[in-house]
């Protein structure tokens, strides 16, 4: 991190001490079956914290396997394994497996990106633990067919339902810009067929304000569909489906766009320019919507207000989740702007902090107010996989194997 200016002289001693504290949660989220979502407490029992996530435990794996600790890679290892045998017959990786039944669940409607991250993070916990990737050769056949089985044949470009990715309630639906930003890293790091065109439909899709118009006349009409009445040319669509469309601003979608290669140096630029303007009086890095959607709004359902927890400002809908401000900063890294990514590490380290280091889920998008589960595994790793990617690259296509 030397050469890079640092906010306040605070700032340095704090994230020292949030790496240090970041790596005993780690730690203690550790169980037999892999990373847990959060300590288990009572509180996370009861609400089913205590649980192996798919989406959560990949990420945590990324992030062991790039900061190399022998035990914290061990548990990225077990927790692979743990989704691999709850994986459904038909391929998919579950939400989460539950460790006092050893069995996964699959959500309302279904739940997509566990089986993109499951598969990302096999490869980078491949480069450390050898033989990885071959002792699960068929899961991953049998997770890479289901997938495929959501591509749509011409447009190549996966499907999902509305709720079925980690933003579990809002209302996405169709092609979702997230969910095919891991798609397209997923089909880069296995040289799956039609990459380029994935690619080149992804921002044909998400982003219709060119003068380019796609070859196939359906893709053109969503297109269309899309181009008309959109506010925001600066981000990415957070979905597109026919005749509907979202421009709320999805910023976890946006950065893995940019962090996966999918969006050029012009486009990055714009998307890190419009995200800070959006953060402007956050309290903590990062808000995961520009505009929440509220009760007046057409995208609005029902579900969103269920235990109020999905209101403007809170939750998916606006609220500032800390493991996405580690995206963050790995973009900016990404982007050469290695001293606001260093300010930006500061601020996370800031939000861990709060009640003695509590490493809270999320908090309210206007008041700072911490909110959700408290000690939260990913919020741990992606504050260390942040610190890492300040001084070496994090998503490459390929990489050199060692041994943890």
């Amino acid at each position: 991190m030397s050469g890079a200016k640092l906010a306040t002289a605070d700032d340095a001693t704090r994230i020292a001490e949030c790496t240090t504290q970041a790596e005993k949660l780690l730690r203690a989220n550790l169980g037999p079956l892999g990373f847990l979502a959060a300590s288990p407490a009572a509180g996370a029992h009861q609400r089913g914290y205590d649980r192996v996530f798919g989406r959560d435990a990949a990420i945590c794996a990324i992030a062991a396997a790039h900061c190399g600790d022998a035990e914290l890679v061990a548990g990225a290892e077990r927790s692979l394994l743990t989704l691999a045998k709850a994986q459904a017959p038909n391929g998919q990786i579950p939400k989460y497996v539950d460790p006092a039944i050893k069995r996964g669940d699959f959500w309302y409607l279904g739940c997509i990106d566990a089986t993109l991250w499951w598969l990302i993070a096999i490869v980078h916990v491949d480069r450390r633990v050898a033989g990885l990737r071959e002792r699960l050769a068929e899961p991953i056949k049998r997770a890479i067919a289901w997938l495929s089985c959501q591509e749509h044949q011409e447009i190549f470009l996966i499907q999902q339902n509305e709720a079925s990715d980690w933003a579990d309630i809002m209302p996405r639906s169709g092609f979702v810009l997230y969910s095919n930003a891991l798609w397209y890293r997923v089909k880069k790091l296995y040289r799956l067929p039609h990459t380029a065109i994935t690619r080149e439909h992804f921002n044909c899709l998400f982003h219709p304000f060119g003068n380019r118009r796609p070859d196939y006349k359906r893709l053109r009409l969503l297109t269309h569909y899309a181009r008309r009445g959109t506010g925001n040319s600066d981000l990415y669509l957070s979905f597109v489906n026919l005749g509907f469309w979202g421009d709320e601003g999805d910023i976890f979608g946006n950065l893995l766009a940019m962090l996966f290669g999918l969006a050029d140096e012009h486009r990055s630029n714009r998307i890190l320019a419009a995200i800070a303007r959006n953060q402007i009086g956050a309290a903590y890095p990062m808000r995961v919507t520009c505009t929440p959607i509220g009760r007046d709004d057409p995208f609005w359902r029902t579900y969103m207000g269920r235990h109020r927890q999905n209101l403007e400002h809170r939750y998916h809908n606006g609220g500032i989740w800390p493991f996405v401000g580690g995206f963050w900063v790995l973009a900016l890294a990404a982007a050469g702007r290695r001293d606001e990514a260093l300010r930006q590490l500061g601020a996370l380290a800031r939000a861990n902090a709060i009640n003695q280091w509590e490493f809270n889920e999320w908090f309210h998008g206007q008041t700072g107010k911490p909110e959700g589960m408290p000690h939260q595994t990913w919020n741990a790793a992606m504050f260390l996989l942040a610190r890492h990617g300040l001084a070496h690259p994090v998503f490459k296509a390929t990489g050199k194997r060692t041994r943890a």
